[in-house]
């Protein structure tokens, strides 16, 4: 029954971003990376972190959690829907993605 209201649901999300012309990620607030080099990575659309060290920081979001890993890495900005990572960034992947 939970899947037959997503299935819907996405539906509708994907009929409304059609009709108005916009990106299908952004009307359902899927997470959106954005990476300027290995420096920094910006985040939208997260709904917390679940840890944070200088060697890894794993944010939680609606497709799963995002685990990023590198050297020195730090929190440059963070607000209740976007963050930004600087550091050494080695490497960026899903963990229990949807």
């Amino acid at each position: 029954m939970e899947r037959n209201r997503r299935d819907r649901e996405a539906g509708v999300l994907a009929a409304a971003a059609e009709l108005f012309d916009l990106p299908a990620d952004i009307v359902a607030g899927l997470p959106r990376l954005e990476m300027v080099g290995s420096r920094q990575l910006y985040l939208e659309h997260h709904t917390g972190l679940l840890a944070y060290t200088e060697e890894q920081i794993d944010a939680n979001t609606t497709a799963g959690v995002l685990r990023v890993k590198g050297t020195r890495l730090t929190l440059l900005a963070m607000t209740a829907g976007e963050l930004r990572i600087g550091g050494k960034i080695d490497s960026v992947e899903w963990v229990g993605s949807c």
